[in-house]
C-alpha cells in the first residue's frame, strides 16, 4: 500500500496563516506602543523631540529579547560561515598534497552548506542592524561615533568576501588547484578581519578605551579598537568558531548518513561526520585556555567586572557551563568509543575505555559541583553554615581548573587509542617511545593534580597564577606525545581496515548532540558577556536607562536561549535541505504510461 503524502498546499497555507497570525500580534503590539521614546502612554515623536529618542519598544517580547535573539541567531551563522572555510581549506591542502580526490570531495561538500550560510547571516546581519537603529538610536548613534571609520573597510571586505565565496565555490574544479587554493586563502583572510572588526565593537562595551569616561568623547579610535579584550576574543572566537563550525559540519554528515541509501553513501558520510568531529574536538581542546586568557583580561581591566563575572548570579551559571562542557567532553569520548567498532584491530584497547570513563565521570563531577549549595534554613544548620563541610573543597577555582586539564589530557588519550585502532609500529624504538608517551603522560598528570592542591594553601593572587603552568604542562604533554607518535605509526603495519559506515546509529545521535551543545553553550554565554555590564550599555561611559536595565535570571536566560537555538537548527535544517537538493535529479512528470498499475486500478 502506498503511503500518502501530506499536500504540499496545505503545509503552505499552515506556514501562510501562522505568518498572519504573528504580523496581527505585531501591529497590535505596534498599535498599543507607538514610536515614540518608552512606547505606551507617550507622545509620539516629533522633528523637535527626535533627538531626544533614546529607546523605542519592541512588541509582545521587548526590545532586548527580539536584539538579543536576532544578535545571537545572526553570531552563530557568522561563526559557521567563517569556520567551514578555515577547515574545508585544510581539507583541500590534504586533498592537494597527497592527490587523494576523497579530501578534494569532502572539502567540496563542506563548501556546499555555505552559499545558502552565507545568504543567512547577511540578512541576520542586516536585520540587527535595522533593529538597534531602530530600538537603540542613541547607543547606536554613540557606536558609530566611535567607531565610523571602521565600517568601510567592514563593507569592503564584505563584498570581497561575497567575492572570494562565490569564486571558490562555483570556481571548484574550474581553476587551476593553486589558483583555488589562493582563493580560499583569500576567503579565510577576509573572513578573519572581518571577524576582528565586529569584535571591536562588542569588546569596547565591556572593557571600554580611547574615549573621556566623564564625556565619552572620543580620543583614539585605535585605541578604542585595541581595548583590553579585543585580542583576546579574537582568539576565542576564533578557536571556538572552529569548533562550532565543525560540529555543525559533523552533525550534517550524521544527518546524510541516516538518509543514505546505500553502502558507499554511508562511508562517505561516516567519514564526513568523522572529520567534522575531529575538526570540532581539535579545537574544543585549547579553547578553555583561550577562555582563560580572555577571563584574565577581564580581572586585569576591573576587578569589579573580574567578581561579577565568576560571583553572584553567574557563579551559578558556569556551574551549567561546567555541565554543558562536561556534557561535550563526554559526547566527544563516547563518539570515539563507539567509532572503535568499525576499526579492525581496535579491539584490544576496549579493555581502557572504563578506565577512562571513571576518569571523566571524576572529573565531570568535581567541574559541576558548586562551592556553596542552596539550602533551607536546617540544612544550613546541619551543616554548621553555607559551605558544605566536604563538598565545598571540590566547588574551589584549585580543583575546577584540575578537573578539567585532567578531562583534556582524557580526551587526548581517547583518541591516541583511536588513531591507533588498527595500527602497530614497525620502527625499532617503538618500546622506548611508548614508554616515553606514558612517562610524560604520567608526569603531566602529577604536576596538574599537584598544582591544584598547592592551591589550597596559598593566598588567592599566587592561586590564580598557579593556573597559568597547569595549561603549559597540559599543552607541552600533548605537543611532546604527538611528536612522538607521528614518526612512530608513520609506516605503521595495519592490524585491519577502517569500515566506513559500519558505526552505530547512536554514534550519529550523539553528533547530533554535540551540536546542539555546542550552540546552547554559545548562546549561554553570549548571556554572561552582555550581562556583565549590568546596567550599561559601554561600562562606566553610557548607562542604560532603558526598562530592561537589570540582568534578567538565569531561568529567563535559559528559555531565551533554548528558544533561540530551536530557531537556529530550524533553519540550519533548511540549509541541510536545500544543500541536498543539488544532489539530486530533476523532476520528470509521469505520463499515462508511467504509471503503476496499482496506482491506475485504485
Amino acid at each position: 500500500m502506498k503511503r500518502r503524502k501530506i499536500p504540499f498546499y496545505l503545509v503552505t497555507l499552515v506556514v501562510v496563516f501562522l505568518t498572519l497570525l504573528v504580523l496581527r500580534n505585531l501591529i497590535q503590539g505596534w498599535m498599543i506602543a507607538p514610536p515614540g521614546e518608552g512606547g505606551a502612554g507617550h507622545s509620539p515623536t516629533t522633528l523637535e523631540t527626535l533627538d531626544q529618542v533614546e529607546y523605542r519598544a519592541f512588541p509582545i517580547i521587548g526590545s532586548r529579547v527580539a536584539v538579543w535573539m536576532i544578535a545571537e541567531l545572526h553570531l552563530m551563522f557568522a561563526a559557521f560561515v567563517l569556520a567551514v572555510p578555515l577547515f574545508a581549506l585544510i581539507i583541500e591542502i590534504i586533498g592537494y598534497v597527497t592527490k587523494d580526490k576523497r579530501y578534494d570531495n569532502l572539502a567540496y561538500e563542506f563548501t556546499k552548506l555555505l552559499s545558502t550560510s552565507f545568504s543567512f547571516t547577511a540578512t541576520l546581519g542586516a536585520l540587527l542592524t535595522f533593529m538597534l537603529i531602530v530600538l537603540y538610536p542613541k547607543l547606536t548613534t554613540y557606536l558609530a561615533e566611535v567607531f565610523s571609520w571602521t565600517f568601510f573597510p567592514y563593507v569592503l571586505l564584505f563584498f570581497l568576501e561575497a567575492g572570494f565565496l562565490y569564486a571558490y565555490y562555483y570556481g571548484w574544479g574550474k581553476f587551476s588547484p593553486k589558483v583555488h587554493l589562493a582563493l580560499g586563502v583569500g576567503l579565510n583572510i577576509v573572513g578573519t578581519l572581518i571577524m576582528f572588526i565586529a569584535n571591536a565593537w562588542l569588546t569596547f562595551m565591556n572593557t571600554p578605551a580611547g574615549v573621556d569616561f566623564q564625556s565619552g568623547a572620543v580620543l583614539s579610535t585605535w585605541d578604542a579598537i585595541t581595548n583590553y579584550t579585543w585580542m583576546p576574543i579574537n582568539v576565542h572566537r576564533l578557536i571556538a568558531n572552529v569548533a562550532f563550525g565543525g560540529s555543525i559540519a559533523a552533525a550534517y554528515g550524521a544527518y546524510k548518513f541516516l538518509g543514505a541509501k546505500s553502502d558507499s553513501e554511508r562511508a562517505h558520510y561516516d567519514w564526513m561526520g568523522y572529520v567534522g568531529n575531529f575538526v570540532a574536538i581539535s579545537a574544543f581542546l585549547p579553547l578553555p585556555f583561550a577562555g582563560y586568557w580572555l577571563g584574565r583580561e577581564i580581572y586585569a581591566y576591573s576587578q569589579t567586572l573580574g567578581v561579577i563575572l565568576m560571583g553572584g548570579t553567574f557563579s551559578w551559571l558556569f556551574i551549567i557551563q561546567a555541565v554543558l562542557i562536561g556534557n561535550l567532553f563526554l559526547g566527544a569520548n563516547y563518539y570515539l568509543w563507539v567509532g572503535m567498532e568499525r576499526i579492525q584491530g581496535a579491539e584490544r584497547f576496549r579493555k581502557y575505555i572504563g578506565f577512562l570513563l571513571a576518569s571523566i565521570t571524576i572529573c565531570y563531577i568535581v567541574w559541576a559541583t558548586p562551592h556553596s549549595l542552596v539550602a533551607s534554613i536546617e540544612e544550613v544548620r546541619a551543616m554548621g553554615g553555607a559551605h558544605h563541610p566536604l563538598l565545598s573543597v571540590l566547588g574551589v577555582m584549585s580543583a575546577k581548573n584540575t578537573a578539567v586539564n585532567i578531562l583534556i589530557l582524557t580526551t587526548y588519550l581517547s583518541f591516541l587509542l583511536y588513531r591507533r585502532g588498527n595500527k602497530e609500529p614497525t620502527v625499532s624504538w617503538a618500546r622506548a617511545g611508548n614508554l616515553a608517551q606514558f612517562i610524560i603522560f604520567g608526569v603531566a598528570t602529577v604536576v596538574v593534580i599537584v598544582i591544584g592542591v598547592v592551591g589550597y594553601f596559598v593566598e588567592a593572587r599566587v592561586r590564580i597564577a598557579l593556573s597559568v603552568p597547569q595549561v603549559l604542562t597540559v599543552l607541552a604533554a600533548m605537543i611532546l606525545i604527538t611528536a612522538i607518535d607521528v614518526p612512530m605509526f608513520k609506516n605503521a603495519r595495519l592490524k585491519g581496515e577502517i569500515q566506513w559506515g559500519k558505526i552505530q546509529k547512536r554514534a550519529q545521535y550523539a553528533l547530533f548532540f554535540l551540536a546542539i551543545t555546542f550552540t546552547w553553550l554559545m548562546g549561554l554565554m553570549g548571556y554572561v558577556r552582555a550581562g556583565l555590564r549590568k546596567h550599561w550599555h559601554v561600562y562606566g561611559v553610557m548607562r542604560d536607562t532603558s526598562p530592561d536595565a537589570f540582568t534578567p535570571t538565569l531561568g529567563f536566560a535559559a528559555t531565551v536561549v533554548s528558544v533561540t537555538v530551536l530557531i537556529f537548527f530550524f533553519f540550519i535544517a533548511v540549509v541541510f535541505w536545500l544543500t541536498g537538493l543539488s544532489g539530486k535529479e530533476a523532476w520528470k512528470e509521469q505520463t499515462a504510461g508511467e504509471i503503476m498499475p496499482e496506482e491506475a486500478g485504485s
